[in-house]
């Protein structure tokens, strides 16, 4: 045999083992996923959501006193992180007065504290469909479905329901 002939052959061997070691490495790594918001971080996007409308669109319900107790008392465990505690003030005064939007949302938002996703996100939609569809709970309602569709990364869902909360804005008419 040649010494051409060896050297090529000793290339070719080279080059096997090359490939070989190239298919037994694993796989390049690909961008890790940006970690996920904490329930915390997700209720205080969602509150903020409302908090910065300046909708000339603002309802207050009047409201049956044993409905505004278990609610307080519900915004005070919420505030000393009593979230199950919280959900059973709320899950009371929904007893009372069911078709409250402002109430299903507080009870969305609690849901989300404990992680009941699926929960917090019909209760947002009943709060929406019952509601104004305007203002800052229209814009909370829409905020918590961003906030659901981001946690489960479905950015296109989430797109969509940025559209929703953009289009509960209602602006003041100007006045000269």
């Amino acid at each position: 045999m040649s010494n051409r002939a060896v050297r090529l052959r000793s290339w070719m061997a080279l080059a096997g083992v090359a490939a070989l070691l190239a298919a037994c490495s694993p796989p390049n790594p690909s961008r890790p996923e940006p970690p996920l918001p904490s329930n915390a971080q997700m209720v205080q996007a969602i509150r903020a959501a409302g908090a910065s409308d300046k909708s000339v669109i603002n309802v207050h319900p009047l409201r049956d006193p044993g409905v505004t107790s278990l609610r307080d008392a519900a915004i005070s465990n919420e505030l000393a992180g009593q979230y199950a505690q919280a959900a059973q003030h709320l899950d009371e005064a929904l007893k009372m007065s069911p078709d409250a939007p402002d109430l299903l949302q507080d009870r969305a938002e609690v849901a989300v504290y404990l992680g009941d996703y699926a929960m917090a996100g019909q209760l947002a939609h009943r709060s929406w469909s019952l509601g104004p569809k305007l203002g800052p709970l229209c814009e909370r309602n829409w905020q918590t479905i961003v906030e659901l569709d981001l946690h489960a990364r479905d950015a296109v869902s989430a797109a969509s329901a940025r559209k929703q909360v953009a289009a509960c804005h209602k602006a003041d008419i100007p006045r000269f």
